[in-house]
């Protein structure tokens, strides 16, 4: 049986994944409804493919559709762990914005 990774919520700990009403105004990010990357990087929803889905929250900055690029999640640690976790399979931010289109 696979190993079940984490999803960026999870990771996180942000208490917005799927199924929660989020902390104060914050709500669910956008990462826990965008059904199109559901099963990318072996992740739930966008759990897996947070860096390029529009409206998500990281700890750098709010993204948006014009600003989801892999370079500004390259100090992420989640996004890092995606990666080695994927290596050498792993859907980059190119093919996920593919999906989103």
């Amino acid at each position: 049986m696979a190993e079940r990774k984490l999803n960026c919520w999870e990771f996180e700990q942000c208490g917005r994944g799927p199924g929660k009403g989020g902390r104060g105004a914050a709500g669910r990010c956008a990462a826990a409804f965008e059904t199109r990357t559901d099963g990318v990087n072996s992740g739930r929803k966008g759990g897996r493919a947070c860096w390029a889905v529009a409206g998500t929250q990281c700890s750098v900055r709010p993204k948006t559709a014009s600003t989801a690029t892999e370079d500004a999640c390259l100090g992420c640690l989640f996004y890092l762990l995606v990666m080695e976790e994927e290596y050498p399979v792993c859907t980059g931010t190119e093919g996920i914005l593919e999906m989103l289109r």
